[in-house]
């Protein structure tokens, strides 16, 4: 649809017009500083940072029924950038030009609802927005269509120039920076660190795809990061990993995108998001209030965060009900299927921590809830998720055995409604799948598969066939006739099936 079919009392409100006054604010001292450098962590107290809008009264001064139409209207357009998170373009980026916004197809990613078998054996209405259909196939684009975007717009000032992306890594983040950085070559170059054998193949090919500088180091997640970011302390380079407070403001869009698809009724929802690096339940709660703040919702939804009990540094602390006494202790991760999340010392925990606490005084009570699961039950449920219509991942199952704790535990409510975080694409954590099946999981998982969700494939030979195809020498003639009819008679002995 074009600008001018749309009804003329919303037109001129269509495009954005909102000037942000951005800066970072520091969570440790509250310093503030402008956002023309990249800068990461604060200068005095070296604690990380958060961006604040100073002109974000002016959006509480449009009534949430406007904002609504706007944002429903946005929709309708051809508008490049505007058709992906920055639909949402006042309350996510009001500094970047819509001439440098990168879109690659990231955002509005499908939800879809749980079949009747699944809800029941859950015990509550529940949807996965499947965050895999994102272009690098993970929900790590959000973030990355912000920071790149907001690069882009300082090469275009002429503010920076030859800019290294550099990250660390447990597949997802390297994939989509990769991505993202390829697209605005050569201006941008990207490096990522991996922790070495402790990423699935297929998250490996994707930066090296994407034309990366790929560099695999000994240990774990933990190890790569403190690399990155003794290197953006030491040298000119981007830091793309959470710790950037722009991917914060683009992963905000995913709980904008939950508003809408629930025509901006959320009060009664639970959103389910793993916890990684801490960075997505950030922006979930930080966006959520944005939108309470200026009229578009007008209630806040449950926050539930899910960790595996291999790697549940922000369970253990919210474990102490008194907040006087609790205190945040890095931990040594163990093996986790959830293999994006296996990180014992999130740099988005200062985060946390402020949001948690805004967010459940706003709401008058708590709101924000934790639990643990054990790699068993990630597993089960993931395999079973796909086994009633779903492309959940590992962290999609790691979200959905949450669900059903926090039911058990009576965090939920009859009358909720779940949308739960499938993180990426099935397919890039397939070999745990594959493990599953074959029963070859290594005892530090502590995984033994159920027989009644194990799968394999059945090789078909019936043993009285003389002659086989092959490739380059098919069959003909009677020979063909006889092999089609003996397979076949087999497959529908094994399958059970009744002759018409």
């Amino acid at each position: 649809m074009k600008l001018d079919d749309l009804p003329s009392d919303i037109r001129s409100e269509i495009l954005p017009q909102h000037t942000g006054r951005l800066i970072y604010r520091c969570l440790g001292c509250g310093r503030e500083f402008g956002i023309e450098e990249l800068i990461y962590v604060c200068s005095d107290c070296g604690q990380v940072l958060l961006i604040h809008d100073l002109n974000f009264e002016r959006l509480t001064k449009i009534a949430g029924t406007v904002w609504r139409r706007i944002f429903d209207y946005r929709k309708l357009l051809n508008i490049p950038a505007l058709k992906g998170i920055y639909r949402y373009h006042e309350f996510i980026g009001p500094v970047i030009p819509l001439d440098a916004v990168v879109y690659l197809g990231e955002g509005h990613t499908p939800v879809v609802e749980a079949n009747s078998f699944l809800q029941e054996k859950v015990g509550l209405q529940f949807y996965f927005k499947n965050d895999g259909q994102n272009p690098s196939a993970s929900f790590k684009d959000r973030g990355m269509a912000s920071a790149l975007s907001y690069i882009n717009a300082m090469v275009k000032k002429g503010k920076v120039s030859d800019v290294l992306a550099i990250c660390a890594s447990t597949g997802d983040t390297s994939a989509s920076a990769a991505l993202y950085a390829s697209y605005l070559a050569p201006h941008i170059k990207s490096a990522v660190l991996l922790p070495h054998k402790k990423v699935t193949p297929q998250q490996l090919s994707q930066p090296l795809g994407s034309g990366a500088r790929v560099f695999e180091i000994p240990g774990v997640f933990d190890d790569c990061m403190k690399v990155v970011e003794a290197l953006s302390e030491d040298y000119n380079v981007a830091l793309l990993n959470s710790k950037n407070a722009w991917r914060i403001l683009g992963q905000e869009s995913y709980c904008y995108e939950i508003a809408q698809d629930f025509e901006y009724e959320v009060s009664n929802m639970v959103v389910v998001v793993p916890i990684g690096n801490a960075g997505n339940i950030t922006a979930v709660m930080s966006g959520f209030l944005k939108f309470l703040e200026a009229g578009v919702i007008n209630g806040l939804p449950k926050i539930l965060g899910v960790q595996s009990e291999h790697a549940n540094p922000v369970y253990r602390y919210y474990l102490e009900p008194d907040s006087k006494k609790r205190k945040f202790k890095p931990l040594t991760v163990k093996p986790s299927v959830a293999q994006a999340a296996m990180i014992g010392n999130p740099v988005s925990m200062p985060r946390v921590i402020h949001l948690v606490e805004k967010y459940n005084q706003l709401a008058g009570s708590q709101r924000v809830f934790f639990v643990e699961v054990t790699e068993q039950a990630i597993m089960d449920w993931e395999i079973t998720a796909n086994r009633n219509g779903h492309i959940a991942c590992t962290h999609g199952g790691e979200a959905l055995a949450g669900l059903v704790e926090a039911n058990h535990r009576g965090i939920t409510a009859q009358n909720d409604i779940a949308v739960i975080k499938s993180t990426a694409h099935a397919l890039k954590f397939a070999e745990f799948q594959e493990m599953y099946f074959e029963q070859q999981f290594p005892p530090e998982f502590n995984i033994k598969p159920d027989s009644d969700l194990i799968n394999a494939p059945v090789y078909v030979q019936p043993k009285d066939l003389e002659h086989l195809p092959a490739p380059g020498k098919p069959l003909a003639g009677d020979d063909f006739k006889v092999f089609v009819r003996r397979v076949s008679d087999e497959i529908a002995g094994l399958l059970d099936l009744k002759k018409r």
